[in-house]
This record gives C-alpha cells, sequence and structure tokens, in this order.
C-alpha cells in the first residue's frame, strides 16, 4: 500500500470518500469503452467517456495516460487502496463552508496530517461557530460553544458580582465633579478634568 501511495499525487480537489469512489467508477466506465471497442473489432466506435475535472487534475497530476490500460490499472488499484484504507476525518460546521474553504482545509491536513486525508463535511448548527473534528477514536471541538463551555466559571463569577453589587456597573462609569468633590456626575457627560486656574486680584467672582 505504502509503495502505491508514495507513486500518486492526489489533488485537493478530492475531498471526501465519495469523490474517491466516484472517480473508480469513472476508470472502470473508460476500462469498459476500451473493452467494448475491441469487441466491435473494427465496427461503428462510440465516444470516449467525457473526463471529469477531477479526473483530468488527477492524470496531469500525475502523468497518467489514460488511453494506455496499465496506466489505469495502475490508478484503479490506488484509488481502491484509498478507499479502503485512506484516513478519514469528519468536520462539523454550523453552516455549510465554500467548497475553496473545505479545500485550504483538506491542503493544511495533507501537508500536516496525511499526504491522503480525506474529509466529510457535516452541518451541526447549534456549535455556533468554529467546528468539531471527529477521527475513529477521537474528537477535537473547536466550537464556539464549547468555548463558553470551558469559560462557564469566568461568565458566572461576572454576573454573580452583578447581581450582589448593582452599583458596580455604575460605579465604573462615573466620576466626581472637579467644581464640587460632593457631587457625582455620569462618565458620559464629561470624561475630561479641566484644570481650573485662580482668579486675578480685582476680577469679578
Amino acid at each position: 500500500m505504502e509503495h502505491e501511495q508514495q507513486a500518486i499525487t492526489l489533488p485537493v480537489g478530492i475531498v471526501s470518500p465519495t469523490d474517491i469512489a466516484r472517480l473508480t467508477r469513472e476508470i472502470e466506465a473508460i476500462d469498459n469503452f476500451f473493452r467494448d471497442q475491441k469487441i466491435r473489432s473494427g465496427g461503428e466506435s462510440n465516444a470516449m467517456p467525457r473526463l471529469s475535472k477531477l479526473m483530468d487534475q488527477l492524470a496531469v497530476e500525475n502523468k497518467i495516460n489514460l488511453l494506455q490500460e496499465n496506466d489505469r490499472n495502475k490508478i484503479l488499484v490506488i484509488l481502491e487502496q484509498l478507499h479502503k484504507s485512506a484516513p478519514i476525518l469528519h468536520i462539523s460546521f454550523s453552516v455549510d463552508p465554500p467548497g475553496a474553504y473545505v479545500q485550504k482545509v483538506v491542503a493544511w491536513l495533507r501537508l500536516n496530517v496525511h499526504q491522503y486525508a480525506l474529509v466529510t463535511v457535516g452541518l451541526q448548527p447549534n456549535i455556533g461557530a468554529g467546528c468539531v473534528v471527529r477521527t475513529t477514536n477521537k474528537m477535537f471541538d473547536f466550537s464556539l460553544r464549547e468555548f463558553f463551555a470551558e469559560k462557564r466559571d469566568f461568565f458566572v463569577e461576572k454576573l454573580h458580582m452583578a447581581i450582589v453589587d448593582p452599583t458596580f456597573s455604575e460605579k465604573s462609569e462615573q466620576i466626581v465633579s472637579v467644581e464640587n468633590p460632593n457631587v457625582v456626575q455620569p462618565k458620559s457627560v464629561s470624561t475630561t478634568v479641566a484644570v481650573v486656574s485662580a482668579p486675578s486680584e480685582g476680577a469679578r467672582v
């Protein structure tokens, strides 16, 4: 398996096990076309199945000639092996992510985790934001919901302070008047402390 995998480059457009299965069926369809052509032995020929964009990318990046039976067999074996054993990550988002974004995630995974990592995307609206990643035996919660859960004690403490001391927030928004220290005025009125000079001799007060 490892030997064959080293002989293939998997384009980032090939994201999920569904893509692998679709490419496998496409290779089989091309094989069937050429097999039928041999049976017809020079008779009326049908048009070759049109290649998908993913198949074209796979063939170009790996220099595969799909007209050659050996090349088709080689890529078919590798695709079947990937379908059976490639690592799959299930990533859930709160909304359906754009395809380009998913491909960036796949590119990072193949660079940092495994060169043949595949991704299935799911929706989980209650996570708020972020994502939840699942493998066959682990789960990583990077959601906003989990963040709030981790900070629960902090928010409860702040809420308790506001309930026990209702003037806590008010105190933080008030300042003492310069002219009369006994008068408290809202901070919204003025946040500037003026420097008042002493009146000159003979000036009217």
